[in-house]
């Protein structure tokens, strides 16, 4: 797992501290409960739109370690939703992760913030969620979902999935042996071309604050000890319409039909269905996954691409324009190129430019 600059509580400002006296006096959370939040140990998986506003709660909130994965670096059009970067963070050229814990540090000097520049794969998603106690998802794609569920399912590890487009978004609460999974609701993706995506259909910042809001708060009722408080329904909201809907799903779960939580087939986890290529959502661009063969030295790439394009590159990523594309090399290997949604010209060029 590649975590950089870990940014750990300072011992002095621990006491006398009354952050959260607001908090404590809610009764069913109280001291007890506040006492949990900071033994616990979060993921979110994603740093964008969801990933930030569930990250900058769950850090405000005093949960003692939040990790942040997150595989991208920050464009301006993320500032319409993505809720603790500013324009500084975007001209710094840093990976979401880095700006992300950096500025929640200067928010809670009380909670260890775990950034890491990584995609989450098959893997490597046992090193990056072995040692947490509940995964929130920030994503913005299916396959890692379905990664994230066979892990949580295998492991009976709490997750919370939530996704958003338009003005529309969906989240659920799931509670291995206890509720239904996301396999149980999807047992196969949809094919490609056949959903909206945030090129399509765009999205709405104030949909995704709320089902932001909405997993952050069931990650605090099961860091804290209130697994009874937790929604056990599949939440719908249309904000334009104004239309929220409650759907039970205990009937998917007692059928006993699921490949994953039923049947304990981890098709995910284990690497059978993995692309290593993915569209990224409304961004015209594609990630190739990492070769094999470790980090890449970024002075040594940066000698070889000089002659073919403008080359910058910091401590985490490496990037280079070439033509109409850009090119964002980072450590562990990936690739994202921009100008592109076509995983045939991104494939080529990577090849080219950078080497298979």
């Amino acid at each position: 797992m590649t975590t950089h600059s870990n940014i750990k509580p300072d011992p002095g400002k621990q006491s006398g501290d009354d952050r959260y006296a607001r908090q404590i006096c809610f009764a069913p959370l109280g001291a007890d409960g506040q006492q949990q939040l900071a033994a616990g140990r979060a993921l979110v998986c994603g740093c964008g739109a969801l990933g930030s506003v569930i990250a900058n709660t769950l850090v405000r909130a005093g949960v003692g370690m939040v990790r942040i994965v997150d595989r991208d670096f920050l464009e301006m059009n993320n500032l319409q939703r993505q809720v603790i970067f500013n324009e500084k963070d975007v001209t710094s050229g840093l990976p979401k992760a880095i700006a992300a814990a950096q500025n929640l540090a200067t928010v809670n000097s009380q909670v260890t913030i775990e950034p890491v520049v990584e995609d989450v794969t098959y893997a490597n998603i046992d090193t990056i969620a072995a040692d947490v106690d509940v995964i929130v998802d920030g994503t913005d794609n299916f396959e890692t979902r379905m990664l994230i569920n066979d892990f949580a399912v295998k492991e009976a590890r709490p997750w919370i999935y939530g996704g958003c487009i338009g003005a529309e978004g969906q989240t659920m609460t799931i509670l291995p042996g206890k509720t239904a999974c996301l396999g149980c609701l999807m047992p196969e993706l949809p094919p490609p071309g056949t959903t909206p995506t945030c090129d399509t259909a765009g999205i709405l910042g104030p949909v995704v604050n709320v089902i932001a809001s909405f997993e952050a708060m069931e990650a605090i009722k099961i860091l804290s000890g209130n697994l009874e408080a937790t929604n056990r329904q599949l939440m719908i909201f249309e904000m334009w319409h104004n239309r929220v809907r409650q759907l039970d799903t205990t009937k998917l779960f007692k059928t006993g039909t699921c490949l994953t939580c039923a049947k304990h087939k981890f098709r995910w986890l284990d690497g059978n269905l993995s692309s290593g290529s993915a569209v990224l959502c409304g961004r015209n661009s594609v990630q190739i996954g990492a070769p094999a063969g470790g980090q890449v030295s970024f002075p040594q790439l940066a000698q070889k691409l000089a002659s073919v394009g403008e080359v910058t590159h910091n401590r985490y990523l490496l990037r280079v324009t070439i033509a109409e594309h850009q090119l964002t090399v980072f450590a562990d290997g990936r690739t994202i190129v921009a100008g592109t949604d076509d995983i045939s010209t991104a494939r080529t060029l990577v090849a080219k430019y950078i080497g298979s």
